[in-house]
């Protein structure tokens, strides 16, 4: 049986969607204030993919009977799921878009490109059927990817396909070694030396940028195929449209570097579907090939990063017991993919979602624990006894204890100095946002089978003395248009910027806990060059708006003005409904 992967990435913010192509960029560019852009360096620099990916694929549930239809109902259930709203955007069709006619290979155009199967995805008018539902996906308010395989048709070697604006064809470029391709088969190798070569991936590159398309997933690639990833990745940038580029599968881990380089992400083995190995027939997956991703998450460790992650393939979450899974499974693999930094791609059908675990795929404190960026270290592993923790930019540190055996309960223990803590720490649980109060010396819990214990600690707590919170930290809520840029000379290495100009865009920083309820001075660190305004909204409370001055968006200015705080959890809004706001960098609430 054929092995599919089904990743992603770019887990951009939910409300960055409107600017995907090269002229809005351009329309963007001119109307908005100064804010640096910079990406962390991989060999793309293609500006997207910063954070994890968040949205669906294909391959899963639909598997080899994708159509038009299906894919607009999938958008469509995500946005009234409230799964848009929560930050998931990627719609993507895995394999079987295209005409197969047999082994020789897919049908090609004059080109040499693959032909969309207008049986499965009919043209609207003079649009192609791919253009159409990438349409529809976009008029949700969402993003669209598409899949591949490296190399080039048989098809198009037989008719020696004019590559175009050139004078080459398809003969002049073509190898007789076979490349993968799952199910169609018939594609063999391009020779990246020859003239021609990178502009047939150009061509192709282009037309999918044409139908609208954001994302692209190479299939079947591996360290042989390094050339094929340099021409796709080289191709999708001239385009001139942000399209994230996403590796499958079970990618190489000595060549990591290599992968992100060329690349936003990267399968790191095969894939979570059982197929017809599945403990429970008809199923998606089961606990097996879940429970085989915690030694990978440790593993991989070291290689994902902002623009670059590592993908443990498909959330099989929200559909039942059809998934393979129970639910403290389901929220296991959602619990290590998110403390993986892995990307977030629900391979379970959208238009059947269960409310319970609906609840789980739209869990902003778990969400945040992904889209933090940072992948966790396994600090524990005794037999069932799995635990892994990362500390975010706030100072925070993010727990996961996992019982990985589906049979029996087991008590995990972890000292919490061995998550980089000395001393006590206000805990609480991310799946009920329940308060743990103080924890100290080694955390232990029992847990049922497949399950995990979830925790965010703040060393010390947060009460009695300051605390600074990075604008762009994991547990905020960054939206609309709003979204974190690279700035060399702020706390974090980071701000927030594109705040203001309308309700939709505005950040607020969640978290800050008080033992007592009280008057406390609160300290922005901002950016601007001039003068502009922040509304300052305290729990949701009247907005104190405060006028500051700068002479730069590269260096942080700081203003303090009084707030008052309630005992326990508060938040502070920063927007300004009606003309931009400045960047944000970073609070001190003391």
């Amino acid at each position: 049986m054929r092995r599919r992967p089904r990743s992603n990435r770019a887990g951009n913010r939910a409300g960055i969607k409107a600017w995907t192509a090269a002229v809005g960029l351009a329309v963007v560019a001119a109307l908005l204030p100064p804010l640096s852009t910079a990406a962390p360096a991989h060999a793309e620099n293609n500006g997207v993919g910063l954070t994890p990916a968040l949205g669906w694929s294909s391959w899963s549930s639909v598997r080899k009977d994708p159509t038009a239809a299906k894919i607009d109902a999938q958008a469509d259930a995500m946005k009234s799921s409230g799964l848009a709203a929560a930050g998931f955007q990627y719609v993507n069709v895995d394999d079987f878009w295209y005409q197969c006619p047999g082994s020789q290979g897919p049908n090609v155009d004059a080109n040499g490109r693959w032909v969309t199967d207008a049986t499965k995805f009919p043209p609207s008018g003079t649009t192609n059927g791919i253009n159409a539902v990438a349409d529809h996906v976009h008029a949700d308010g969402l993003q669209f990817g598409l899949y591949v395989t490296p190399g080039v048709s048989k098809q198009a070697v037989a008719q020696n396909s004019a590559i175009l604006g050139t004078s080459y064809h398809v003969q002049d470029i073509a190898t007789t070694t076979a490349e993968k391709n799952y199910n169609c088969k018939g594609m063999v190798g391009i020779d990246y030396t020859k003239p021609g070569a990178q502009a047939f991936i150009n061509s192709w590159a282009d037309e999918f940028a044409a139908w609208g398309v954001d994302y692209v997933k190479i299939d079947g690639v591996g360290t042989s195929d390094v050339p094929d990833i340099q021409a796709w990745s080289k191709a999708l940038v001239q385009t001139g449209r942000p399209i994230q580029l996403e590796l499958s599968n079970n990618l190489a881990i000595g060549s990591a570097s290599t992968w992100q380089q060329y690349a936003n992400g990267w399968r790191t083995s095969g894939d979570i579907e059982c197929y017809s190995s599945c403990t429970t027939a008809g199923t998606l997956t089961d606990w097996a090939h879940v429970q085989s991703r915690f030694g990978q998450v440790a593993s991989w460790q070291p290689d994902g990063g902002p623009g670059a992650f590592n993908d443990y393939d498909s959330l099989e979450v929200g559909n039942g017991s059809s998934t393979g899974l129970t639910d403290a499974e389901q929220q296991s693999q959602m619990s290590l993919w998110a403390l993986g930094a892995s990307p977030l791609i629900l391979g379970t059908d959208l238009t059947k979602l269960n409310a319970t675990e609906l609840g789980y795929l739209k869990n902003g404190r778990v969400l945040a624990v992904d889209q933090d960026a940072i992948d966790a270290s396994r600090i524990v592993n005794n037999g069932n006894q799995q635990v892994y923790s990362k500390k975010e930019k706030d100072g925070g540190v993010v727990i996961g204890l996992f019982n990985s055996s589906n049979t029996g309960s087991t008590t995990v223990s972890v000292p919490l100095s061995a998550a980089g803590m000395s001393g006590s720490a206000t805990a609480t649980d991310l799946w009920s946002g329940a308060s743990l109060g103080t924890i100290s010396g080694t955390y232990s819990v029992t847990l049922g089978p497949g399950a995990v214990k979830l925790i965010r600690a703040v060393p010390g707590g947060s009460g009695g003395g300051s605390v600074t919170i990075e604008a762009e930290a994991s547990g905020n809520t960054i939206a609309g248009a709003a979204r974190v840029a690279t700035c060399a000379a702020c706390s974090g290495g980071n701000k927030v910027g594109y705040i203001g100009n309308g309700a939709a865009n505005y950040v607020t920083v969640n978290g800050i806990t008080e033992p007592s309820a009280g008057s406390h001075t609160l300290t922005v660190a901002y950016l601007v060059n001039g003068t502009r305004s922040f509304s300052i909204s305290v729990n949701g409370g009247p907005d104190i708006v405060e006028n500051l001055s700068g002479t730069s968006f590269a260096t942080p200015a700081t203003a303090s003005v009084t707030v008052q705080l309630n005992a326990g959890t508060n938040t502070i809004k920063f927007h300004n409904d009606t003309a931009y706001a400045p960047d944000l960098d970073a609070i001190t609430v003391s």
